[in-house]
């Protein structure tokens, strides 16, 4: 009778080298001894290979039924590695089982969390957002609008085209993600704490970066879109200074216009195509302001959302206050993010633990800044009025009174004094032959006049010094074409 219990017996190789040696002793028993054991160990090689096919079919058969249900499927290196994890978990020192070194989350596991931010975050699937395993050098091009060259390519213009490109730093930022794993959890297998691990890391990065692309400070977190950038922007203790917000009361054509038109041209002053235009407000504004603002009902009786005169899409964060906004170009912001070691599962003392539950994290790294300062503005929205579609008589808004500016920069040229909404008269001194002038009214509805001398410049355009004094003045027309204010900046060039 055949033992197929593997336990007992010994290998192929130890059998076949007692089988030699009773054929080399002429030892008919000991011969038959052992090639009694070498079937046994045959019989029983045949039935763990038969369980091992029998377990690889079952693995497929329920892996193309989870499948069928939307989970996930895993690598063999996935696979092994939480099967790893389950197993430090389960120990009685889960700190010394995760310290293994080469106990780190698969590159493959990694790359599915960001492929999930890239794709299903309203936000972060607009942005230009980059995963990155370290720090990253960001090759910048300041040109909103690139002109090929005709005839000779001179010394020239490969410079003023080697000039405009910039290297940015972003030194990675620590993000940290905290996974309270109940110990029932681990019964559930690989491909459930897989997909619990990639959630957890989706909502710890998502909601972060949310924040800090939005709003962030610049210090020790991402630049937010809500932030001046630029080389002229004083940096305090590491915080960017917020940018002043333009009252918005309705989101007419002419209206939306006068903003996108702040949007139409880069720091330098060069044209750019505005397109991937989003609206950011926050969840209780876009129902009391924004829904009332954007929703028309057709002629069948129905309605449609979201209705603006410029394609753009309008996207809820609870990363601003009620009564804040922002518009701008989505695409010029860059957002990188990544995992440390691939992400390492650490143990955690930082909380007490429960008797069936253990917290253990992960440490992530992200970064993000506007591409540049006119890529993105602040509005200030708690005013806005509901849209009037219907046919009917009814009272006009009242047009708005204030002729104010929100900002005004010529180039990096600094202005003394600094810039005030209150201040209207400036010097600045130049050796540039010329500066980008960019005035930002307060209030959307206003209008806006430039003039070096007699001449009249377009906003966001460059203005020519001559040598010596030169007298730019500002003239702002409010919404009811009556209120106006003049700003006057004395530029003198040596």
């Amino acid at each position: 009778m055949l033992n197929n219990d593997s336990r007992d017996l010994r290998t192929r190789e130890q059998i076949r080298a007692c089988m030699m040696q009773a054929l080399k002793d002429n030892d008919a028993e000991g011969y038959s001894k052992a090639f009694d054991e070498m079937m046994q160990r045959v019989a029983a090689d045949l039935a763990a290979e038969n369980e091992q096919r029998l377990e690889e079919l079952r693995q497929s058969a329920d892996a193309a039924i989870l499948a069928q249900r939307g989970v996930r499927q895993l690598t063999s290196e996935e696979r092994k590695y939480y099967q790893s994890v389950i197993n430090a978990m389960r120990s009685a020192n889960p700190r010394q089982a995760l310290e293994d070194p080469n106990l780190v989350l698969p590159e493959s596991t990694v790359n599915s969390v960001f492929d999930d931010l890239q794709t299903r975050h309203p936000l972060l699937s607009r942005i230009s957002f980059r995963h990155s395993a370290g720090a990253v050098e960001l090759v910048m091009s300041e040109n909103g609008y690139q002109m090929a060259q005709w005839g000779e390519l001179c010394d020239d213009i490969v410079k003023e085209l080697l000039a405009r490109f910039v290297r940015v730093d972003t030194m990675l930022r620590k993000l940290t993600a905290f996974l309270p794993i109940c110990k029932a959890m681990l019964d559930l297998g690989p491909e459930w704490l897989d997909r619990f691990v990639r959630e957890v890391l989706y909502e710890a990065l998502a909601n972060g970066m949310e924040y800090g692309i939005v709003a962030g400070t610049g210090n020790n977190m991402p630049i937010g879109m809500n932030r001046e950038v630029g080389p002229n922007v004083t940096v305090t203790g590491g915080v960017y200074p917020v940018k002043a917000a333009v009252k918005v009361n309705d989101l007419r054509p002419e209206t939306l216009g006068r903003l996108l038109s702040l949007l139409a041209t880069d720091q330098s002053g060069k044209p750019r195509m505005v397109r991937d235009v989003i609206l950011l407000v926050s969840p209780t504004d876009y129902f009391l302001r924004v829904f009332p603002a954007t929703t028309v009902q057709a002629a069948d009786g129905t309605y449609r959302n979201n209705v603006l005169p410029y394609p753009m899409e309008v996207l809820q964060t609870l990363a601003l206050e009620p009564g804040q906004a922002i518009i701008g170009i989505a695409y010029r912001y860059f957002a990188v993010a990544g995992t440390a070691k691939k992400g390492k599962i650490e143990y955690s003392d930082h909380y007490r633990f429960l008797e069936d539950e253990r917290v253990y994290l992960i440490k992530a790294y992200a970064n993000g800044m506007p591409m540049d300062n006119n890529a993105f503005q602040t509005l200030d929205i708690s005013d806005l009025q509901p849209t009037a579609m219907r046919v009917e008589q009814a009272q006009a808004s009242t047009p708005g009174t204030d002729a104010s500016l929100a900002g005004l920069t010529l180039g990096n040229l600094t202005l003394s004094p600094a810039f005030a909404a209150a201040t209207t008269t400036y010097e600045a001194a130049t050796t540039n032959a010329s500066n980008v002038i960019r005035a930002v009214p307060a209030d959307a509805g206003a209008t806006v006049e430039i003039k070096v001398g007699d001449t009249v410049i377009a906003n966001g355009t460059a203005a020519t010094w001559a040598a010596g004094t030169n007298t730019v003045t500002v003239a702002v027309t409010a919404a009811n074409g009556q209120t106006t204010k003049t700003y006057k900046v004395t530029v003198t060039k040596s």
